[in-house]
């Protein structure tokens, strides 16, 4: 059985090496694809030497948009967040929390923004005034002395959010002078009226005591409502300190940032806040492909590029001082994934390339957008950092204070996005994130200017899915932290040219990597 006779010989050969050729067919299709892990595959290598399948980008010599300015990266955490994340003891502040901000703008004073919701639901008690119906938070001389030695710390500079839903300007006079005075005029980038009057009309300010929900404004409030309602409180607060403004998110409203800045003056800093996807209510579930969709990050920065134009035509910077994936909280799963490091290190980038003067990254205690933890226990500090951070972290890297963007040619592949910067003192970083969650890939950068081995940094999880395990040039917080210092051992790689002159980078699935090059 199983013999094959002499008279069969010849079909046999035949079939025998009609499957030796279906067998190397395969073996040539297989190994010209990037494996998912990213690892270079065993390809046909063109006459440069660089794989067949892998993709080309140049950088060029040419700067895009404006110089990425000091204090870029910022965070943004609720009232009731500044003592929770930096302690009750302004004479011991959480040594953690203040390394974790100094990651994010290192040699730099870090700009940060106290309000969010907040800033409508708090208020100074001021004697002879009734405390409005909807605030739920009073500031105390402890928080203004946490605040100052915070902000003394780090030679921070904050913006501050004012009740302005309470429509009173005894009320906003009042806190805006206890700020300046707790805190000093110079730690005080700015005073922000405010928080998405937008909604002021629509959403509920707080319930009465008959149950009966009480809005901050009627439903009719519109646009020219707002602009007049701002400008009248506004003349009540102390014309030394700058006033930002408007502090909204409506894409309807945002296009209308002209006449809000042309009818108040005093306003210069614009703040608009900024989330690409929506998550208030089990009927709208958001994924990971969502938050890796170019949609999410490249098409987030364009709603705001008209009104970074409109700004800076007037001398008036421009500031995203409250942004994050997910609104109304985040969504489990999703916000505090591996995905969200991606996100947040490429919308970065997107935000940068706009013109947009500094971005400040939502961080609320206790919710899924939180990017860090933080917890004493008898006596020490600890954090939990989560995977967003590190994204935040790695654009630190890339883009210091005075860096421009490069321009870039070619495609780097399908779901690739790719960056380029030139710091001031000639290094050259270019990252390239893959987006691709199933599909590693292989890009092959050229960079004619520059020449020599470049270092290899890559930030990396198991999965788009990880919420934990995430490493960024082979260090990583681990599950908690007690100095808000990378741990480990750094694992950053050399590259050579090839004989054509390109880097050839490989890209694991749902990852990023940096290379770095120093000036000739």
């Amino acid at each position: 059985m199983g013999r094959v006779s002499m008279s069969s010989r010849p079909a046999a050969r035949l079939l025998a090496l009609a499957l030796v050729t279906i067998v190397v067919g395969s073996v040539i299709y297989f190994a010209s694809q990037a494996s998912t892990d990213g690892r270079v595959s065993r390809s046909p290598r063109r006459p440069d030497g660089i794989a067949a399948g892998a993709k080309a980008l140049t950088v060029e010599q040419a700067t895009v948009g404006r110089t990425i300015p000091a204090g870029f990266v910022g965070l943004t955490t609720e009232y009731r967040g500044l003592e929770a994340y930096a302690g009750l003891d302004p004479q011991a502040l959480d040594p953690v929390f203040v390394q974790l901000i100094r990651n994010l703008a290192p040699d730099q004073s870090p700009v940060l923004r106290i309000g969010g919701d907040s800033t409508d639901w708090t208020w100074w008690p001021t004697p002879g005034v009734a405390r409005p119906g909807g605030v739920k938070y009073d500031l105390t001389a402890n928080w203004l002395q946490v605040a100052h030695a915070l902000a003394q710390t780090l030679d921070a500079h904050l913006i501050l959010g004012i009740n302005f839903e309470a429509d009173s300007g005894r009320v906003a006079a009042a806190e805006a002078h206890a700020l300046i005075d707790g805190i000093g005029r110079a730690r005080i980038s700015a005073l922000e009226l405010g928080n998405e009057p937008e909604l002021y009309g629509s959403f509920s300010w707080y319930k009465a005591p008959d149950g009966q929900h009480v809005n901050g404004r009627p439903p009719t409030y519109d646009y020219a409502d707002f602009v007049r309602d701002f400008g009248n409180i506004a003349r009540s607060l102390p014309r030394s300190v700058t006033l930002a403004g408007p502090s909204m998110g409506s894409s309807v409203w945002i296009p209308l940032l002209g006449q809000f800045l042309s009818g108040n003056p005093r306003v210069r800093l614009a703040t608009l806040h900024r989330y690409p996807l929506k998550h208030c209510s089990a009927a709208t579930p958001v994924t990971i492909a969502d938050v890796l969709s170019d949609a999410a990050s490249t098409g987030l920065a364009a709603t705001v590029a008209n009104a970074v134009a409109i700004s800076h035509v007037r001398g008036i910077g421009l500031r995203v001082d409250e942004m994050s994936a997910i609104s109304c909280g985040g969504m489990a799963g999703v916000s505090d994934s591996f995905a969200s490091a991606l996100w947040s290190l490429d919308t970065l980038f997107a935000m940068a390339r706009v013109g947009v003067d500094g971005v400040n990254v939502q961080t609320e205690p206790g919710s899924l957008n939180e990017l860090f933890a933080v917890n004493a226990a008898n006596g020490a500090w600890q954090a939990d950092v989560h995977p967003a951070y590190y994204g935040l972290m790695m654009f630190a890297q890339a883009a210091p204070p005075g860096s421009r963007l490069l321009a870039l040619s070619g495609a780097p592949g399908e779901g690739v996005n790719a960056w380029a910067t030139r710091a001031p003192n000639g290094d050259v970083r270019v990252v390239l994130i893959n987006n691709a969650t199933a599909h590693g890939r292989v890009v092959a950068v050229r960079i004619p200017f520059l020449g020599g081995p470049a270092t290899l940094e890559r930030l990396q999880a198991s999965s788009p899915h990880a919420e934990n395990g995430v490493t960024l040039g082979g260090q990583g917080f681990g599950t908690a932290t007690a100095t808000g210092l990378l741990a480990g051992t750094p694992d950053a790689t050399s590259v050579e040219p090839s004989a054509g002159g390109s880097y050839v980078v490989s890209l694991p699935a749902a990852s990023a990597a940096m290379l770095t090059l120093p000036p000739r």
